[in-house]
């Protein structure tokens, strides 16, 4: 999601309500005061409870950037760490480059998924069964700066492709078909 400049500016002066986003009334209006910026993705990516609630969230390599129709505000990434979205599918897919925690829905909800992720250098980052979200996607929270492989499976099938978690890579990845 591109934002005009002036809601960039909005966005960014807005984020200097403080660290963990203490003083900022949009925090404080959807129950997100005091979490860090994985928690606040977390509790956002799982439910559908911030798209009834009209909170719309955006994540990018450097922020995750949320909005409510009346106020914005942006929550710095870590800065060690970038968070991929997989939505895995079989029939229907989107494009996607910055994962949206409250309008990117994925086909396959509630599904048991084997998710084995590795770096280039062959190096295991994550190898876990996963349910996927509500809104059809798993994320995981990844080395920045490195490029890989992501692998599922279900009982559907199985999906590989690359991965990188440059400045320039997607925080979304919608493109892996099960067959």
């Amino acid at each position: 999601m591109l934002l005009p400049l002036p809601a960039a500016a909005v966005l960014l002066l807005s984020a200097c309500a403080g660290d963990d986003g203490s003083a900022d009334p949009l925090l404080a209006e959807h129950g997100l005061t005091g979490m860090s910026t994985e928690e606040v993705v977390a509790q956002l990516d799982r439910t559908h409870e911030d798209r009834e609630a009209g909170l719309a969230g955006s994540v990018t390599y450097d922020e995750v950037l949320l909005a409510d129709g009346a106020a914005e505000t942006s929550l710095p990434m870590p800065e060690d760490r970038f968070y991929l979205a997989i939505a895995p599918y079989r029939t229907t897919t989107h494009e996607c480059f910055a994962h949206s925690l409250s309008g990117c829905q994925g086909e396959l909800v509630g599904e048991d998924l084997d998710v084995r992720i590795t770096d280039a250098s062959g190096a295991v980052l994550v190898d876990e069964q996963v349910t996927s979200y509500e809104n059809g996607f798993v994320g995981f929270w990844l080395p920045k700066d490195i490029t890989g492989t992501v692998e599922v499976s279900s009982a559907d099938g199985a999906a590989r492709t690359a991965f990188g978690t440059s400045a320039g890579d997607p925080t979304c990845l919608t493109t892996m078909r099960l067959v």
